[in-house]
């Protein structure tokens, strides 16, 4: 008997399934807002240089770039004594005495300590540093997951965001803010990937999918919230402390998450794991299948995981044979190039010239058509066409706003509004599409490089957007080129539809390498073969 026979016994579709995903959504609801929060906490205001102390009364005259508007970042040098110049004519120097900053709006980090000018950098850094902050803390906190299971990394992790979210907000400088929001990310991390593996453990398999697509929708639900508490908050220290509060209540609902049941199992924990499978069983009504259930019948049932377990599998082994080494690139370009484009357009709203409030509730609602297609896709076309026509429309939108000029506003947004929808597919497909593609032995270590790549991606694209200095249209051509290669790299890729998930790695290596959906198998057959995805179906899997 498989895990998730035994999670049918004692009812997998039940109120300790509905509880267990409102608990674990609710801190979901609230990420959105910390991964999407410089949107609005680093917004730049339109600004000019301040005169200097000693110029005289009236109105100050402002050097004018080529487009004829007001320079941001010179001003006339100012003589005493000397008649004002025009504003075409005149010797100019930086903004040495700082900037006035239109506050009509909203307050940030960007006026807050000048990130204007020479300074417009450290913006894009701050928010590359809390990427790398959810890069380092999933290589971390995936360890120490396996070592001292899901439950304490999730709880230590809602602490930590709660803790360093509110400190960001007191941050006497842009160093200090840095700090804080790479431990944002860090903590994040920890929460992504136990909240991925206790979604859907306790589920039956063909649930499984529904359960991680309605936890995406929690998040997709958060992006909603964002614009209206910043619209309602226009005070970045205080939005930046709104959304971090709440993080000390989930610590506390925290307690009330069950650890992983074949994490404990894997661990030796078999007392612990037959109280909760009791539990289980006790809240979906099933009291006497839980009181049947013995230590000796759970041992039986789960040898399967248990000796699997015990096999000791590195990151060479990804590339140790053809067929495993042919995903391992093609997924890992694919991963990249996902994160790289997504985080492109989904922190450069402010770049589009439409209300930003506005704009941001049109990128979240889009996902919801997005990922509903993308369910309806993977399913009936499959995963293949899917994972590759998504990378590839998107990539095609981002190329094509290099040449859709500024004052056509509504076409940019369309192109970029329709490029998210499609990376947000992409995501949706790849968490599926990755599990399925990489052997039981190995799926773990999988999933990591894989989630690895995506971070790589998400803290490199704030930086590849300094680039515009150089030239304005060279960070959509990086962006769209890398997203057009990796829905190339994803066509390389076998289906993965109807057919068993793979245990060892010999399975995949006398996989046929088609692209075509395969036939559907006899159910009976099919059941035999079968073994059950990972835990968290889109993440790393708890054996």
């Amino acid at each position: 008997m498989a895990f998730s026979e035994l999670m049918d016994r004692v009812g997998s579709k039940g109120p300790f399934q509905f509880l267990n995903l409102v608990l674990l959504g609710l801190p979901v609801l609230n990420l959105a807002n910390h991964n999407l929060l410089q949107i609005f906490t680093a917004t730049t205001p339109a600004h000019h240089c301040r005169p200097p102390p000693n110029a005289s009364e009236g109105p100050w005259v402002l050097p004018k770039d080529r487009n004829g508007k007001p320079e941001m970042c010179l001003r006339f040098i100012h003589l005493p004594n000397a008649s004002l110049p025009n504003d075409t004519q005149g010797a100019t120097e930086p903004c040495l005495d700082g900037w006035v900053y239109d506050l009509s709006t909203t307050s940030s980090i960007v006026t807050e300590w000048d990130l204007v000018c020479s300074s417009n950098k450290l913006k894009e850094v701050a928010q590359s540093l809390f990427m790398a902050g959810t890069l380092i803390g999933g290589i971390v906190l995936g360890d120490l997951s396996d070592r001292f299971g899901r439950k304490p990394i999730l709880t230590c992790s809602y602490l930590l965001l709660a803790a360093s979210g509110s400190s960001a907000a007191f941050s006497p400088s842009v160093s200090i803010y840095m700090v804080f929001r790479f431990l944002c990310g860090w903590s994040i991390s920890g929460i992504v990937l136990s909240t991925a593996i206790l979604n859907v453990e306790c589920v039956s398999i063909q649930t499984r999918a529904i359960m991680s697509t309605l936890m995406g929708y929690f998040y997709t639900a958060g992006q909603f919230l964002l614009p209206g508490l910043a619209y309602a908050i226009p005070q970045w220290r205080w939005l930046q402390l709104t959304v971090s509060i709440p993080f000390f209540a989930f610590f506390l609902l925290s307690w009330w998450i069950p650890e992983s049941i074949r994490w404990m199992v894997v661990s030796g924990k078999f007392s612990k794991a037959l109280k909760i499978l009791r539990r289980v069983a006790t809240l979906n009504g099933k009291k006497e299948e839980g009181e049947k259930l013995s230590m000796e019948e759970l041992k039986f049932s789960m040898q399967k995981e248990i000796s699997l377990a015990k096999a000791k599998y590195s990151i060479a082994d990804l590339f140790r044979t053809p067929n495993l080494r042919r995903v391992t690139f093609c997924l890992s370009l694919a991963w990249f190039s996902t994160g790289f484009a997504y985080y492109s357009l989904a922190m450069g709203v402010e770049e589009f010239g439409v209300n930003l409030y506005f704009l941001q509730l049109i990128f979240g609602g889009v996902d919801i058509p997005a990922k509903f297609i993308a369910v309806l896709s993977i399913n009936h076309l499959g995963r293949h066409i899917t994972q590759s026509c998504a990378l590839l429309l998107a990539g095609g939108s981002i190329l094509a706003l290099i040449f859709v000029p500024s004052d056509l506003p509504t076409l940019r947004t369309v192109l970029a509004v329709f490029g998210k929808g499609c990376l947000s597919s992409s995501f949706s497909c790849l968490f599926l599409y990755t599990s399925e593609l990489y052997p039981t032995v190995i799926r773990q270590t999988g999933m990591g490089i894989s989630n690895l790549w995506t971070r790589v991606g998400s803290m490199a694209a704030p930086l590849v957007k300094i680039t515009a200095d150089f030239q304005p249209f060279i960070p959509n051509v990086l962006f769209g080129t890398i997203t057009l290669l990796g829905g190339g790299a994803a066509l390389f890729l076998p289906e993965t539809l109807n057919r068993p998930l793979p245990e060892t790695i010999e399975d995949i290596e006398t996989w046929s390498w088609q692209t075509k959906k395969p036939k559907q198998e006899p159910e009976a057959k099919k059941a035999s073969q079968r073994i059950p995805l990972h835990p968290c179906g889109p993440g790393p899997d708890p054996s």
